[in-house]
């Protein structure tokens, strides 16, 4: 398959390319909620969620919900039967975002076009200088998200942004996320993301599904490895539905979406603090 690089902020040249080349290779079945691994990650480990292993491949649908709290304990009832909870349970997951001093890619984004990409370093659990961290490229095109990360630490993804030094492989993947380093020039911590998650993968399938609790985010200290608290992004008790599908909605998931009255929404986590940071400098 021939690889496209889409090109930044020309939304005729990338609506050129239309749905059917809209590349990255064949869809993986896992998603980003791959917990730390001490295996190099590289282009050929893509990997399904249940094997642990480092993902650095995703294409998919993302559909996301804001939950009640009676609406999530439904959800987690009527589960029961048609998912399984992974192997490790409830993970606290940091995200630390990147963005050019005036926000562009945050400003670009909050419009919705068709295409929006954002990059942030992930960490499982609180961060140390040592511990794996993945730094992910993230694309959403015509309602579809790809994905593209690699394995580094922090030290190493902090020269990578000053240009001191190179973490990313020759291949496909490591090309995106330079190509988008050099693009946006001066790229700084700009928010981060914090939520406790639970995931959930479909026996025999490729449907994974999530469920976030007490998202939260900080506009200072902005390290992975300072603590994992943060300024509450919902009501208490309100959760994040996120259901990452490869192609239609099972009925059955339907079906408890319909019961519980569950309405999708167009909230995004980073996006979410933007605007609180915004009304509160005003």
């Amino acid at each position: 398959m021939t690889h496209i690089l889409f090109a930044h902020n020309d939304r005729k040249a990338f609506s050129g390319c239309g749905k059917q080349t809209l590349p990255f290779g064949k869809p993986e079945t896992s998603g980003e909620d791959i917990r730390p691994t001490s295996r190099p990650v590289t282009e050929d480990t893509a990997v399904t969620v249940r094997t642990a292993q480092a993902v650095t491949v995703m294409q998919r649908y993302e559909v996301k919900y804001v939950l009640s709290a009676d609406q999530t304990v439904l959800l987690r009832e009527r589960l029961r039967g048609h998912m399984e909870e992974d192997a490790y349970g409830k993970t606290s997951i940091a995200s630390l975002y990147y963005d050019t001093p005036d926000r562009r890619l945050i400003r670009m984004s909050v419009e919705k076009p068709d295409f929006k990409e954002k990059i942030r370093l992930r960490s499982y659990g609180l961060a140390t200088k040592e511990s794996p961290v993945y730094l992910e490229l993230k694309r959403k095109a015509y309602g579809i998200v790809y994905k593209r990360r690699v394995q580094s630490t922090i030290p190493r993804v902090e020269t990578f942004f000053s240009g001191r030094n190179d973490i990313c492989s020759e291949g496909q993947i490591g090309r995106e996320i330079r190509y988008c380093r050099d693009f946006y020039r001066d790229l700084v911590p700009s928010c981060l993301i914090i939520y406790d998650r639970t995931a959930y993968y479909e026996p025999g399938g490729d449907l994974r599904l999530t469920i976030d609790e007490n998202p939260r985010y900080r506009a200072e200290d902005l390290a992975l490895d300072v603590s994992m608290e943060g300024k509450s992004l919902l009501e208490p008790g309100q959760t994040i539905l996120e259901i990452k599908i490869q192609d239609a909605m099972p009925l059955w998931l339907a079906g408890i979406l319909s019961e519980g009255k569950m309405r999708k929404s167009s909230l995004s986590k980073y996006g979410e603090a933007y605007r609180r940071q915004m009304a509160k400098a005003q």
